[in-house]
């Protein structure tokens, strides 16, 4: 059976002339142009939306359905080109646009392709807002223009350099030129490519960069996780390089391997982070119900709150916002500093990270073990809507003496542990992570839940 499109918080995600089409990519565009309209009708003069894209081969077909369907509601569009999603972010506010559009599927294979909205302060819309567009695009509601108001198409190529030098300008570059490091960089072919190129040459960073070039053809499956990225492990350890970078296809996300070959897994990219910014800034820190306690003991130590949002970027954005943090992110290597824009960014994780090398003098390997290390498990199944609520709760029953936290699908808290439960905004099943001191703990509280799911098919 063909999967659906899915439409959520996080925008649209599909598969490319199955369920995704540039027809569909017009409407939804449309669907947000005339959201944007009204609730700016007090405004004069048009609108004006960014549009960048990542690598995949279908993202010219799609940015130009997106590029008609605002025209066709009467705003003006800029094309930044092949980007990475938090440059969208910046150029929207550079060139103060009533909000900004990335054509990306992020980690999914190449056959997917989606549509991030963003708003004029470089947020994705709350979920309000979200649903008011997905119910425009339903209804059809598009406010539709004449010919001679139609919008206007022009072309802004400056996206990476005035990304890299916002990146430069939060950091002490010049501590990091001085120590010269040889640094391995796979983007996997997707959008990251320039930037992570530019931005570590200005660093003084010796670059082997490999899988560079933007065609979309992804020389191994996009998610940086372990499985996936045995070439860098490889690069790094022939390279003697100091560490790898790798990003994800519209580099907002970023895993590291160490300067021993070992991959190290993207929760610790935001431990890292945060525990370098808490050296230099006091303040709380933001991140989501799925990310490790890694992050709690380094606040405890640091002395600062943090606070738990559902997943999603905006969601921690908004915490951040609200709260005042000083760093904040999701604990699949995105990395959130509001100095540079509240969407993840590998490209800030990249620039911390070697600051944090640089000023410390030691090596990568060993700020990771001065971090209490955790277990963490990380699945999925699926699961319809009412099979996921069945399941929720008879976890409930189980876990009843769990501290809880209904959000974002469920979070039990132990004395030893945690457990999240939730469905994916972007995927069409249900996520679930552990996380415990041991790997027995862990594996514990996901065997639970494959006993449950077990009973309730017999």
């Amino acid at each position: 059976m063909a999967e659906q499109l899915i439409i959520s918080v996080s925008g649209l995600r599909g598969i490319v002339g199955e369920n995704f089409t540039a027809a569909i990519a017009a409407e939804y565009a449309s669907a947000f142009g005339t959201f944007l309209k009204r609730s700016a009708a007090q405004k004069k003069g048009k609108l004006t939306i960014c549009i960048g894209r990542d690598s995949r081969p279908s993202g010219l077909m799609l940015c130009a359905a997106v590029a008609g369907g605002l025209s066709s509601v009467g705003i003006d569009v800029i094309d930044i080109g092949i980007v990475t999603t938090p440059a969208v972010g910046v150029m929207l506010r550079e060139l103060n646009c009533a909000g900004g559009i990335v054509i990306t599927a992020s980690h999914n294979p190449i056959e997917y392709n989606g549509i991030k909205l963003l708003l004029d302060n470089g947020m994705a819309p709350p979920a309000q807002s979200a649903e008011k567009i997905k119910q425009y695009y339903f209804a059809e509601t598009f406010d539709f223009v004449g010919s001679a108001d139609c919008g206007k198409l022009s072309n802004d190529d400056r996206a990476n350099k005035i990304h890299v030098e916002k990146v430069c300008s939060i950091i002490a570059p010049e501590k990091i030129a001085a120590r010269k490091f040889k640094v391995v960089l796979d983007s996997v072919n997707g959008a990251g490519g320039a930037e992570g190129k530019l931005l570590l040459s200005k660093l003084g960073c010796d670059v082997i960069a490999v899988n560079d070039e933007p065609t979309g053809d992804f020389a191994h499956p996009p998610e940086p996780l372990a499985q996936n990225l045995t070439s860098l492990c490889e690069a790094v350890k022939e390279q003697k390089a100091a560490l790898g970078f790798a990003q994800d296809p519209d580099a907002d996300r970023l895993a590291i391997v160490d300067e021993n070959a070992r991959y190290i897994g993207e929760e610790y990219t935001l431990a890292l982070a945060v525990k370098h910014i808490l050296t230099k800034r006091k303040g709380s820190v933001a991140t989501n119900l799925s990310t490790s306690r890694m992050l709690d003991d380094i606040a405890k130590k640091a002395g600062v709150r943090v606070f738990r949002t559902p997943v999603g970027e905006a969601n921690v954005a908004a915490a951040m916002l609200k709260n005042n943090c000083v760093i904040g992110g999701e604990g699949n290597g995105g990395v959130i500093d509001l100095r540079i824009g509240p969407v993840r960014d590998s490209l800030v994780a990249i620039a911390l990270v070697l600051e944090m090398l640089a000023e410390t003098g030691k090596n990568i390997s060993k700020l990771i073990d001065e971090i209490t290390p955790y277990y963490m498990i990380k699945d999925k199944f699926g699961a319809s809507k009412e099979e996921f609520e069945r399941i929720l709760s008879n976890t409930m029953d189980t876990f009843a003496t769990a501290k809880i936290d209904t959000t974002d699908g469920c979070r039990f808290d132990f004395e030893d542990g945690w457990l999240h439960l939730r469905p994916s905004n972007t995927e069409p099943v249900v996520r679930i992570i552990a996380e415990a001191k041991d790997k027995k703990t862990a594996e514990k509280y996901i065997d639970a839940i494959a006993d449950i799911r077990k009973n309730m098919k017999e």
